[in-house]
C-alpha cells in the first residue's frame, strides 16, 4: 500500500516531527506562571522560561510543574513514536523535533528555553537509566556547587558518554550529541558568567 488512511506513507515521518515541534514549543514556565499569578519568567532572572528561573519566583510548586510538563512533552512524543514501532531515525527525528520546539518556539517568536528538562524527558523515552545517569550527574555537580547553569553544562557534556555506553542502538547517539551541542550553546553567556564570577547560584550572595 502507498498511503496509511489517508496520509501517504512518505509523509508520517513528517507529521510526527511537526507534532513533536508543535508540542515542544509549549513553554509551560509561562502557563505556568499564569496559572499561579506570578510574573511572566521572560522579565525575570535570567529571562529564561524553564523551572530554575521559576524557581526564582519563590514558589517552588510552580517550579516542580514547570519541570515536570517540560520533562514529559520532551518524553511523550518519543515514547509514543516507540511505541508505534517507528524506525530509529523517525524517533531520533522526533526527539530532536520536541527538543528544538522548546529551544526555539513558534507560539513565542523562536525565542525558547535551554532545553535542560526537555532533552531530560527524549533521554527518559531513549533510555531511562541514561536519563537517571544524566539527573544524578546534574544533582551531585548542583549540590556540591549550587549552580544550576553548571550542573546542566557538565550533565550536557556527559550525556553522550553515558550514551556510548549505555545504549544498545548507537543511532540515538546522534541525538544525544546534537542535544549536547545545543545544550552548551545556548548557555554560552552562563559560561561566560561563570568564568568571570557573576553568574547567579541558588543559596549565594
Amino acid at each position: 500500500m502507498n498511503e496509511l488512511g489517508f496520509v501517504p506513507v512518505t509523509l508520517v515521518p513528517v507529521i510526527w516531527m511537526i507534532a513533536a515541534y508543535l508540542l515542544g514549543s509549549i513553554a509551560f514556565g509561562i502557563l505556568v506562571s499564569k496559572v499561579f499569578g506570578l510574573p511572566d519568567p521572560r522579565t525575570v532572572g535570567s529571562g529564561n522560561i524553564g523551572a530554575t528561573n521559576v524557581a526564582r519566583s519563590g514558589k517552588k510548586s510552580a517550579a516542580i510543574l514547570t519541570l515536570v510538563g517540560d520533562v514529559f512533552k520532551g518524553w511523550f512524543p518519543v515514547w509514543l513514536a516507540l511505541q508505534s514501532n517507528m524506525l530509529m531515525w523517525v524517533v531520533s527525528a522526533v526527539g530532536l523535533a520536541v527538543f528544538f520546539g522548546h529551544l526555539y518556539p513558534i507560539y513565542y517568536k523562536f525565542k525558547g528555553g535551554k532545553g535542560v528538562a526537555t532533552a531530560l524527558g527524549v533521554m527518559l523515552a531513549i533510555h531511562p537509566l541514561l536519563a537517571l545517569a544524566a539527573l544524578v550527574t546534574w544533582i551531585v555537580v548542583f549540590a556540591v556547587f549550587r549552580y544550576s547553569s553548571l550542573a546542566a553544562l557538565v550533565a550536557a557534556i556527559l550525556a553522550p558518554v553515558y550514551a556510548w555506553f549505555l545504549l544498545p542502538y548507537k543511532d540515538y547517539l546522534i541525538t544525544v550529541l546534537v542535544m549536547s551541542i545545543f545544550l552548551l550553546w545556548r548557555h554560552r553567556s552562563n559560561i561566560q558568567k561563570l568564568l568571570a564570577g557573576t553568574e547567579q547560584g541558588f543559596g549565594k550572595k
